[in-house]
C-alpha cells in the first residue's frame, strides 16, 4: 500500500511564504517524477511544478521565480517552497508521484495525495 501524505498548507497573507511537503510511504522501489498540482474552485487541476529523480524541474509560468520544488530521493519526499504568494495561488494543492514502482508489483503507477488547502488572503 502506497500513501502520499501532504503537509504545510494554511492561510497566509499576500506576499508571504509557505512550504509544502509530501512524503510517499510503502514498499517503494523508485519514483520517476514527483510534482505538485493545484485546483482552484471551479477550475481544472493544473501542474504547478515537478521534479524527476535526476533533478530536472519544470514549473508553470505563473509560479516561475516564486516557487521552488526540491526532492529528497532517499526519503521519497518532495517539497514546494512558495514565496511571494498571491491571492490567485489560492487552491487545493495535490502531490503526485508519477511512475512509482512498488516491490513485488509489476509496472509503474501514478499516485495522488489527499490535497492540502492553501489560502492567500489579507
Amino acid at each position: 500500500q502506497v500513501q502520499l501524505v501532504e503537509s504545510g498548507g494554511g492561510l497566509v497573507q499576500p506576499g508571504g511564504s509557505l512550504r509544502l511537503s509530501c512524503a510517499a510511504s510503502g514498499r517503494i522501489v523508485s519514483i520517476y517524477r514527483m510534482g505538485w498540482y493545484r485546483q482552484a474552485p471551479g477550475k481544472q487541476r493544473v501542474l504547478v511544478a515537478a521534479i524527476t529523480s535526476g533533478g530536472s524541474t519544470n514549473y508553470a509560468d505563473s509560479v516561475k521565480g516564486r516557487f521552488t520544488i526540491s526532492r529528497d530521493n532517499a526519503k521519497n519526499t518532495v517539497y514546494l517552497q512558495m514565496n511571494i504568494l498571491k491571492p490567485e495561488d489560492t487552491a487545493v494543492y495535490y502531490c503526485n508521484a508519477d511512475r512509482l514502482v512498488v516491490v513485488g508489483l509489476g509496472g509503474a503507477y501514478d499516485y495522488w495525495g489527499q490535497g492540502t488547502q492553501v489560502t492567500v488572503s489579507s
